[in-house]
């Protein structure tokens, strides 16, 4: 039924923040036309938390260790707040070309194994607009 989530970054440089995603964290894309990118991500997990309002969502990555994160991204001159002890996690935000902030954490909370893959319905169709690529 479900087979993946797909995740949004919105910014005022998309151009920069693609080249950022692609160039300094290494992460696969597919271009699904007009330089439009579509990146792969590691697996993903999801939580739901208390709010006084729906419609709220945030986009974490995480990493194996803070501070080699933070060390990578200084060599690329890429600024990152100080470091937050959460508890479930050290956390720290990556400043974005397009100016925005990205969240990064080293988890210290249990993590559940991913979703097993699920098998491809209608013996590998591919839906309009799609490429072996994708």
């Amino acid at each position: 039924m479900i087979i993946g989530a797909h995740s949004i970054i919105y910014s005022t440089e998309p151009d920069s923040d693609r080249a950022f995603l692609s160039d300094v964290l290494k992460l696969s894309h597919v271009d699904v036309g007009d330089g439009w990118l579509i990146f792969g991500l590691p697996p993903a997990e999801v939580a739901v938390h208390p709010s006084t309002k729906n419609n709220v969502h945030e986009l974490y990555l995480m990493c194996d260790d803070i501070g080699a994160f933070m060390a990578s991204m200084k060599k690329h001159n890429v600024p990152c707040d100080a470091v937050q002890n959460q508890g479930w996690g050290l956390l720290t935000y990556v400043t974005l070309p397009g100016g925005g902030k990205l969240g990064v954490y080293q988890p210290r909370h249990a993590r559940p194994k991913p979703m097993p893959k699920a098998a491809k319905a209608g013996g590998g169709k591919r839906s309009k607009g799609q490429t072996a690529k994708q």
